[in-house]
């Protein structure tokens, strides 16, 4: 933990004592004080497959406060039965197509609505396998505490409370429970809640967006629970506008802390975990449209007991600003 707290603080001091330059007119534009920011909900375990829903790709976009759009993300992992010193590893990847968006409700309320697609494919001992179907739809609010806009402070602060539900709407497979990587699913069965908190602090065309939140996950129909989780992340960007064009490059980190699996009541054994990783994006605004991609890698990770190994991960999406 002493690791992870040293990266947030090295983000932190260069937040605050980046060079300032010149421009306000893009905040003044975009109106970021309002936005729901780079709501980074870290997601693995479960998340890989079924629940890759918002995930380390977030859940807003960074040029605008409203908009709908589309994003394909891409996971990919290693894993092997450890049964042997040399046993075999063999490729997962997880594929989603999701469409997104984001509306104000009332004042100080926005809702967050993501509707995944998954197709999944991964090697083993019998050949390769393949699922795919629709994912579990995912309900967001937050709730907009404090908002500071006066242009006197030398620094802006917004902080956010909120929570949500991931619904039922993908399949699981319990037949899926017995291998290396219970994950391997499009749906997780189940009814889970999310609890959300995120702090941003800004100074001129500098930011720094902090997120911690928390999934409570609950057992389906088929006496399988998947284990609650932590999530947070940091994410240094840097905003700039030039005429109808702007861009905002990102460099943050993320972590997940998740814990065991439950099959009828017993702990699966080998299911909790932890990933620490890095992140590096980019989102681009002309007119009405935007276009992001991240990339994350791992630092440090503990999956699956060892057994289960994540590569990479990265996303691209295109926006439409209401």
């Amino acid at each position: 933990m002493k690791k992870y707290l040293s990266y947030l603080l090295v983000l932190v001091f260069f937040s605050i004592h980046a060079t300032e330059k010149d421009s306000l007119s893009l905040f003044k534009k975009y109106d970021f004080s309002n936005r729901v920011g780079i709501f980074e909900e870290e997601e693995d375990c479960d998340a890989c497959g079924c629940s890759a829903s918002g995930g380390s790709m977030g859940f807003a976009s960074m040029l605008t406060t409203n908009f709908i759009g589309i994003r394909y993300f891409n996971q990919s992992y290693k894993s092997t039965d450890g049964l042997y010193s040399n046993s075999p590893w063999y490729d997962e990847n997880f594929n989603t197509i999701q469409v997104w968006g984001r509306i104000p409700i009332v004042k100080n309320v926005q809702a967050t609505v993501l509707l995944p697609y998954h197709f999944h494919n991964r090697e083993s001992n019998n050949g390769k396998q393949n699922i795919s179907g629709i994912g579990d739809i995912t309900l967001l609010g937050m709730y907009q505490i404090v908002q500071t806009k006066s242009d006197s402070l030398f620094f802006k602060h917004t902080l956010q409370l909120g929570g949500g539900v991931k619904m039922p709407t993908g399949k699981f497979d319990e037949t899926n429970n017995g291998s290396v990587n219970p994950s391997y699913q499009v749906g997780t069965g189940s009814w889970d809640y999310l609890l959300a908190t995120e702090y941003i602090i800004r100074r001129k065309n500098w930011g720094l967006n902090n997120m911690v939140n928390y999934v409570i996950k609950t057992e389906n129909d088929k006496s399988y629970r998947f284990g609650n989780q932590f999530n947070y992340a940091s994410t240094l960007f840097y905003l700039v506008e030039k005429n109808h064009f702007s861009y905002a490059p990102q460099l943050g980190i993320a972590g997940e802390l998740y814990e065991d699996n439950y099959q009828r009541g017993q702990k699966v054994r080998g299911t909790a975990g932890d990933i620490f990783l890095g992140k590096l994006g980019i989102e681009i605004g002309k007119n009405n449209f935007s276009f992001g991609a991240n990339y994350m890698i791992p630092i440090q990770q503990n999956l699956t007991g060892g057994n289960v190994e994540a590569n990479y991960r990265w996303s691209l999406n295109l926006n439409y600003m209401l």
